[in-house]
């Protein structure tokens, strides 16, 4: 697949280094601009672009920035890609984000991210340590394989993410529509908790909606 990754954090230079293991053909930016990347090409074979080029053209777009800087993406971002797989994986940290009134109000975070985005999204890859992520895969059918959520309204959009998920060597479950997101957020059981499916599917079911203390601005 063509794939574009905003923000080269830990989340985002995991996911370079995984896909372009896979044979995916990867475009990485971030807010400093292709120069700051070159490392991170040189080690992976990954293009470094502007955040323009990372959503254009490619089969999915992965955004993983601060939530608090999402709207300082270029406005119109992902009009550029109608038909690509956007894949959310941040999650609200309010003490590096500020606070963000509308998650505050009870709006999902993946929703609000949508709203900033203008464009549908798939939860995933935000429940996992990146170092996990990039160490701990695994062959399908392996004991101990750790399982990941991903939640989202289109079932082939979904089906997509979930396939790359097995490739890396982890076990995608689905976990619902994005409503159902909230289950995989910071302070649910299933939070950075290296599960395997059925853990990931008990916990998904345990989870209580009330955003705790420590999670909050």
């Amino acid at each position: 697949m063509k794939i574009g990754i905003i923000g080269a954090g830990h989340i985002g230079g995991t996911l370079t280094r995984r896909f372009t293991r896979l044979g995916h053909e990867v475009a990485v930016a971030n807010s400093r601009g292709p120069d700051s990347l070159a490392e991170l090409a040189a080690e992976t074979g990954a293009k470094a672009v502007t955040v323009a080029e990372a959503a254009r053209g490619r089969d999915l777009v992965v955004v993983t920035i601060p939530m608090g800087k999402l709207p300082q993406l270029p406005q119109g971002l992902l009009a550029q890609a109608p038909a690509s797989v956007v894949v959310d994986t941040n999650n609200y940290y309010p003490q590096r984000d500020g606070r963000i009134a509308g998650v505050e109000d009870g709006m999902l975070e993946s929703r609000w991210v949508e709203r900033q985005l203008g464009h549908p999204v798939i939860k995933a890859f935000n429940n996992i340590y990146a170092q996990h992520l990039l160490e701990r895969g695994r062959p399908a059918g392996a004991s101990g394989r750790i399982a990941l959520p991903v939640a989202g309204d289109d079932p082939h959009a979904k089906a997509v993410v979930m396939k790359l998920v097995d490739e890396m060597g982890f076990d995608a479950v689905d976990a619902g529509g994005l409503d159902e997101s909230w289950r995989q957020q910071p302070g649910t059981p299933v939070y950075a908790s290296d599960f395997d499916a059925e853990g990931v599917r008990a916990a998904l079911r345990e989870a209580r909606p009330e955003r705790l203390p420590q999670w909050r601005a």
